[in-house]
């Protein structure tokens, strides 16, 4: 035992050494999900990409009893005895390794008397917690912070690898702590340990479903939007955004009501009214969203406790006459999107960088939705019950930096709808997230009542939420929003100041030229480049080199999409184009690169 340096209004801080010993010792490669981990940790900022949780403890429960509990977890579950060994001279994680044995700490923060509301300061706590990087090869998986008083465990404040767990993995932990605090049996552990799911990902079906799942993201890569919120203001990669929090029981009265009614699931109403207001705010036909808790709809993995965390991407056409037209196909959409969220992540990436260079397209992942409600065990257990069911109510939280530009947790549709919304708010300034948030609970009440029409100003007037206003200046072209003076200015900036004109021409075949199959929007975007002697001597004087440059230039310009076409042309690039010498032209990709 040592002691610390005790944080502001802590009179006391110490660090306890908790050792375990059970289990076997065992050795393998990685999971595809952990694998899918470890490179977000290796890349993100450990606020970002940590995880994190706060425990209740019973009244009574003495210091021995807590700590003698964690050593149990982690005796039950390979997946909090495991670390990611380097390859030799330094290299990847591709392996796990289970100990029998071993030991972390528990820093004891103790108290006189815990602030008045100790959820809120256990949970910055546990959110502080998160912005110490964890050594994939040599630390135990949770950083545990224990709150005091007088020497009493009060709440457990923690976070969390996210190689080893996900936030559905820390539900389990959390129902299983508390059991082993109460005295209650824990039933034997049944779900694969992550050892076990990378044998099963290594068979020739398990090979097969993850080929499948890539072809299912290609398609959605080719043909869908390459953004969701295309539109002024929508800038950068990484946003500091609030988050709003809604409970109401007139949202899970509406729900339940509209899952009555259609003899659907409350969860799939939700999903597809979210996709539809969505969708609508965005001004786009298809709503593409990530769905990362989709790995869990097997029996089998709803208590794995390991990193199951991967994207099912949703890409749902919201072109129907009604809404009830429109649920009867989302469900067989959000199926079809949760078979194929196990893949590979370093193929999946390979793919993305492939298809969006050969689309001239960059992959945003600017719209998540994560259901965890349904789930045996999720994070909404670590609030404290309801005192009150307000009918409608908002609250705003802290920022944080996100790379989306909206995402929704919901965690309960019963007796209230609990969700937390981060919407960026360059595009959603405080009074329009509040507006999308009741959107939500107007558009469930009408379809409670009734099916209900899809069109924009209907959606609007139910509503209240409006679709993105872009200018003149703004074209659909494959399937994407796109403002071509952004597109000539992105390609001249990234050209070192050349001049450019961007114009959006008819394409006679509608196949894309090619290069991506587009919705039937009828449009190529083709680059005019100015060329004189000076800048014909220069580096991107090809088509394939311009390409390159201005794929570089993508990234948070959600409204530039890459040019089927560049021309360079003699002298400045003033129109018609046909009134001056093309001395090069080509798509800059592919066999017609140059």
């Amino acid at each position: 035992m040592t002691t610390a340096h005790a944080p502001d209004g802590v009179t006391g801080s110490r660090t306890l050494t908790v050792r375990y010993a059970g289990g076997g010792t065992r050795r393998g490669p990685v999971t595809m999900g952990q694998a899918n981990m470890i490179r977000c940790i290796l890349r993100d900022e450990p606020g970002s990409i940590n995880i994190h949780d706060v425990w209740p403890v019973p009244d009574g429960t003495g210091m021995d009893r807590a700590l003698d509990a964690l050593a149990a977890l982690a005796v039950r579950h390979e997946a909090l005895r495991t670390t990611f060994p380097r390859e030799a001279g330094g290299g990847a994680h591709t392996e796990q390794a289970v100990a029998a044995a071993g030991s972390f700490t528990v820093t004891v923060l103790d108290h006189d008397a815990l602030p008045e509301d100790a959820d809120a300061y256990a949970e910055a706590v546990a959110r502080a917690a998160r912005d110490t990087r964890f050594r994939l090869d040599l630390d135990f998986p949770l950083r545990l912070r224990i709150l005091a008083r007088a020497g009493r465990p009060v709440r457990v404040a923690l976070a969390a690898s996210h190689a080893v767990t996900d936030g559905s993995a820390l539900g389990v932990l959390r129902d299983e702590w508390l059991a082993l605090l109460t005295g209650e049996p824990l039933p034997p552990v049944t779900s694969p340990t992550p050892l076990d799911l990378a044998a099963e990902e290594r068979t020739p079906a398990g090979r097969r479903k993850s080929a499948a799942s890539l072809t299912h993201w290609e398609r959605i890569l080719r043909t869908g939007p390459q953004a969701m919120f295309a539109e002024d203001g929508a800038t950068g990669t990484e946003t500091d955004t609030p988050g709003l929090t809604l409970r109401s029981a007139r949202g899970a009265r509406a729900l339940a009501a509209a899952a009555r009614r259609t003899g659907a699931l409350p969860g799939t109403v939700l999903l597809t009214a979210w996709c539809v207001l969505t969708a609508h705010r965005a001004g786009q036909s298809v709503c593409v969203a990530a769905v990362p808790t989709s790995n869990r709809f097997l029996p089998k993995l709803a208590r794995s406790v390991g990193t199951l965390s991967q994207d099912a991407l949703l890409d749902l056409d919201v072109r129907a006459p009604s809404f009830d037209a429109l649920l009867a196909k989302a469900w067989g959409a959000a199926m079809n999107a949760y078979r194929h969220s196990r893949f590979d992540a370093l193929d999946l990436w390979a793919l993305i960088g492939r298809v969006t260079t050969e689309r001239g397209s960059q992959f945003a992942r600017d719209a998540v939705f994560n259901d965890i409600s349904a789930l045996p065990s999720t994070l909404a257990a670590a609030a404290a019950p309801d005192e009150a069911t307000p009918e409608l109510e908002l609250v705003w939280g802290q920022a944080q930096a996100l790379p989306t530009r909206l995402l929704t947790f919901v965690y309960e549709t019963e007796p209230v709808l609990r969700l937390a919304t981060w919407a960026d708010p360059a595009l959603f300034p405080r009074a329009a997230a509040e507006e999308l948030v009741t959107g939500l609970v107007l558009l469930l009440e009408a379809v409670a009542e009734g099916d209900l029409p899809l069109d924009p100003p209907g959606l609007t007037g139910v509503t209240g939420v409006r679709p993105a206003a872009r200018g003149p200046e703004w074209v659909r072209v494959d399937g994407c929003w796109v403002s071509p003076a952004a597109v000539a200015a992105a390609l001249s900036g990234a050209l070192g100041g050349r001049a450019v004109e961007v114009v959006a021409e008819p394409d006679p075949d509608g196949d894309g030229d090619g290069v991506g199959d587009g919705d039937g929007d009828g449009r190529l975007l083709t680059a005019y480049i100015g060329t004189d002697e000076r800048t014909w001597a220069g580096q991107e004087s090809t088509p394939q080199q311009a390409h390159t440059a201005l794929m570089a230039m993508l990234p948070g310009r959600p409204g530039v999409l890459a040019p089927h076409r560049y021309v360079f042309v003699e002298g400045p690039p003033r129109q018609p184009a046909t009134a001056q010498r093309i001395l090069r032209e080509g798509t800059g990709r592919g066999r017609d690169a140059t």
